[in-house]
């Protein structure tokens, strides 16, 4: 199981189960250790993560680390962790800035098994900062956060390249949530700094602002629309080469003929793409996943085994953003379909996805 479906199985325990996790202990055990191991470190030996890491504080004896990555035999990665969508505001942290001041570590994470915030001390040496240089939600993550989150994982952990990162990290952040800001509620200067040119001289009072005001927002969620389309677009659609290459692409057209006479490409969309490899999530165990590919069509992404029409798995029913739709074959190959009110729903036919791979030899 690659690093992606081992943050998806986590995600989609965490979706069932958050009502269940009632205390910090029932949080460690289904959501942070998985975590944990997740990123290559073997939760149960001693000598990589050691729980309940005693850290001595000056005349405080027996206190406590939740959890502690070891490198070399000396902390590297600590960890404070809360009941399941339990607050992390910082000013509950006392411990952990505590922690950090008196071991090795270069890095704490604050969690809640939902939420992952990484601190460092860019501010003043062995001072744990106030505020986070990264944060993960295992909820609601982008394909850029798992890259950030992948750096402090065993097989790629290098201290000195964090380091390098972090301060970046850091003001990229403060600038994300300055420009969410504007865009939800643009000051008084943000609309006069946009609108200046286009007003042929005219001043800008109070009554053009609040005109404008409206139109800045519109205008930036239009911009922003257009340009995920696009990066959407140059994503999803395979390079054409030659008329005589052959694709190359995991991800195939099922009907070239219909793709030579429409001026519109099958486009295979973000959520196309996470429902397969949710699919091949919940069969790793069953079968080798390499075997499992998509081919996407005019009216749905047909899952396979052995990329062979014969062997259909599923088939995702998601063209219609408003209505996703799981098509499963039965034993006698009969398309049994399940509404889904997301993607992560497939997880809820798992059974049915494992007794179709089965039938084919």
């Amino acid at each position: 199981m690659d690093f992606i479906d081992r943050i998806r199985v986590i995600a989609s325990r965490a979706e069932t189960t958050i009502e269940l996790l009632q205390t910090e202990e029932a949080t460690k055990n289904a959501l942070i250790m998985p975590m944990i191991q997740a990123l290559g470190y073997d939760v149960f030996n001693p000598m990589e993560v050691m729980p309940e890491l005693v850290a001595d504080i000056g005349t405080k004896k027996g206190e406590k680390v939740d959890y502690a990555i070891l490198n070399e035999g000396k902390p590297a990665i600590i960890f404070e962790c809360k009941k399941a969508g339990g607050d992390l505001n910082i000013n509950h942290a006392s411990q952990l800035f505590r922690y950090f001041h008196v071991t090795a570590a270069r890095f704490a994470v604050l969690t809640n098994g939902l939420n992952y915030r990484f601190f460092t001390d860019l501010e003043q040496p062995n001072v744990m900062d106030k505020q986070p240089f990264f944060e993960f939600n295992i909820l609601s993550y982008k394909a850029s956060d798992l890259d950030e989150l992948k750096k402090f994982a065993k097989a790629s952990y290098d201290l000195d390249n964090i380091l390098n990162t972090a301060n970046q990290l850091k003001y990229v952040r403060g600038v994300n949530a300055k420009l969410t800001e504007l865009v939800a509620n643009p000051s008084d200067e943000f609309v006069k700094l946009l609108v200046t040119d286009l007003l042929s001289g005219k001043r800008f009072t109070p009554a053009i602002k609040d005109q404008f005001a409206t139109v800045v927002k519109q205008a930036i969620d239009q911009f922003i629309g257009e340009k995920i389309n696009q990066r959407l677009k140059g994503a999803m659609t395979p390079e054409t080469t030659s008329s005589n290459s052959i694709q190359s692409s995991p991800v195939e057209i099922e009907d070239k003929t219909k793709t030579e006479t429409t001026q519109d490409p099958i486009v295979t969309t973000a959520q196309e793409l996470e429902g397969f490899h949710s699919v091949k999530a919940i069969l790793r165990e069953t079968v080798d996943p390499k075997r499992i590919t998509m081919r996407d069509a005019q009216s749905y992404c047909a899952v396979l085994l052995d990329d062979n029409n014969r062997k259909p798995l599923c088939r995702l029913m998601f063209n219609n953003s408003n209505r996703l739709r799981l098509a499963v074959f039965n034993k006698d190959k009969e398309v049994e379909v399940f509404d889904l009110s997301c993607v992560d729903d497939i997880f809820k036919y798992a059974e049915q996805l494992k007794a179709t791979v089965l039938m084919y030899p």
